[in-house]
């Protein structure tokens, strides 16, 4: 290896952080413009509500499908259409005339988004081996702490420099720009995928498993908005749907068929234990923050800008941790996520015993450490699961494996928020900091058992990998 491709790697990562971060910054940067959005279009409060879903429901949808497009057509192709469909939706976001379009094109805005990570994750695993690739993570991991910390700054920025009514279209215009740098570079930095293999696209799984997981996220998000438990009914034409799914897959598999999403990936534990940790992790990580803000905001008074710095200890710790954690995620191996696990759900026990004993005027300061902790906890989390997931995954099927584990966070995101916000609202007996200060208490239970499931997904994974190494050869 040269000089020169081992700095062209290292590019290339830049490149595909930069549209990652476009994506991510899309949807905190969006939550600061609402109000903004509202006096100029008299958007209602249901719109401004699909505002935000249509974007998050597009982009759950799409990973799987986008990363099986990738795996056959050429990885760097589909992120280029990704970016140049996600910088038009923009352009169109930035334009709408009304709430109507405005959230045709965030749902498009999503549909792109969801196009693009997949091929992320798939070319760093073409790109990078060994420890560079955990170092790649790293990098990746960063940029979505960054994305989250910043996003709200951003948009006030942008918002305080346009005024009321230019201020949340410069929100969506500042994506242009960057999506056409990034446009550019991938043409020169991005490497081509190998050996693309043009396969025939099962469209009626994908059709299956959109379904499904639509009706997941759909119920989570009309929950956490309207708290009607009859939403829990979706669950079950999800499981039918997912089962149908199951059964369709594993016939293509064995026949060798072209599956929409190749059975044998869970033939590897290291990938199981991955996606289990996503599924039960990413509930307590979206949960907390989510009721965190409503406990600034409504408990404590804040706006929404004081109260977006009020978590920037976490993003913080975020983006210390997973550079750190990447370098060292080879040679630590899974030990290191169930650190991270324990260290996020100890800073989230003291981020409750803190909100119910410090006083009002100092809270946000008082809980900058827990937050810190949490997020530390995060960072050395995902960045090290997704390396390890990932591992031991043929690269020819990078994208794919990527946009599975991708769906199981997005679904983990949408359930943490539905069920911790749940507990959170069933919790308050009334306005006051004391009674949200509970609240926050009981939503910091709900992560715990969550946490714990993810601890002890990590543990059993430890627990087979040792009993594997201890085992006699043949």
């Amino acid at each position: 290896m040269t000089a020169d491709d081992a700095r062209g790697r290292w590019i290339a990562l830049a490149v595909c952080c930069s549209a990652m971060f476009m994506t991510l910054l899309d949807v905190s940067v969006t939550n600061v413009a609402l109000p903004s959005i509202r006096r100029d279009l008299g958007t209602s409060t249901a719109e401004l509500q699909w505002i935000v879903s249509g974007y998050i429901l597009a982009f759950g949808l799409v990973p799987v499908l986008g990363g099986k497009l990738g795996d056959d057509h050429g990885r760097r192709r589909m992120f280029q259409v990704g970016v140049a469909g996600f910088a038009l939706a923009s352009l169109l976001s930035g334009l709408a005339p009304t709430a109507g379009v405005l959230i045709g094109a965030r749902v498009v805005q999503g549909l792109f988004g969801g196009l693009i990570n997949p091929q992320t994750s798939g070319l760093l695993q073409q790109m990078f081996r060994g420890s560079d690739r955990g170092r790649a993570f790293g990098v990746l991991g960063t940029t979505v702490g960054l994305g989250t910390a910043i996003g709200p700054l951003v948009g006030g920025a942008l918002i305080a420099l346009g005024g009321p009514t230019l201020g949340w279209r410069l929100v969506f215009f500042v994506n242009i720009p960057v999506g056409i740098v990034v446009l550019l570079l991938s043409r020169r930095y991005l490497p081509a995928t190998p050996r693309v293999v043009r396969h025939r696209l099962d469209l009626l799984g994908a059709a299956l498993l959109g379904s499904a997981t639509f009706s997941v996220l759909i119920g989570c998000v009309e929950y956490d908005s309207h708290h009607d438990a009859r939403l829990a009914w979706l669950a079950v034409p999800a499981a039918v749907l997912f089962s149908l799914f199951l059964r369709r897959e594993r016939r293509l598999t064995r026949a060798d068929a072209d599956p929409l999403v190749d059975l044998r990936l869970f033939h590897r534990p290291s990938y199981v234990a991955g996606i289990t940790l996503a599924l039960t992790f990413f509930p307590a990580m979206a949960g907390l923050p989510l009721v965190l803000a409503i406990y600034y905001q409504d408990g404590l008074g804040y706006t929404a800008l004081q109260s977006a710095l009020g978590v920037t200890a976490y993003a913080v710790g975020s983006a210390v941790s997973a550079p750190l954690s990447g370098r060292v995620v080879t040679r630590v191996g899974r030990p290191l996520v169930v650190g991270g696990a324990v260290t996020f759900g100890l800073g989230a026990v003291a981020l409750a015993l803190v909100a119910a004993h410090v006083p009002t005027g100092h809270a946000a300061l008082a809980l900058a450490l827990p937050l810190f902790v949490m997020g530390c906890g995060q960072g050395a989390l995902i960045t090290p699961n997704q390396t390890l997931a990932l591992m031991d995954v043929d690269p020819a099927m990078g994208s794919t494996a990527g946009g599975v584990l991708q769906t199981g966070q997005r679904i983990g995101l949408a359930i943490g928020q539905a069920v911790i916000g749940a507990v959170f609202f069933a919790s308050l007996t009334g306005p006051g900091h004391a009674s949200y200060s509970r609240a926050l208490g009981h939503a910091v239970i709900a992560a715990i058992c969550f946490v714990s499931l993810a601890i002890t997904a990590g543990v059993w994974d430890l627990v087979r990998a040792n009993r594997r190494s201890q085992a006699p050869v043949a």
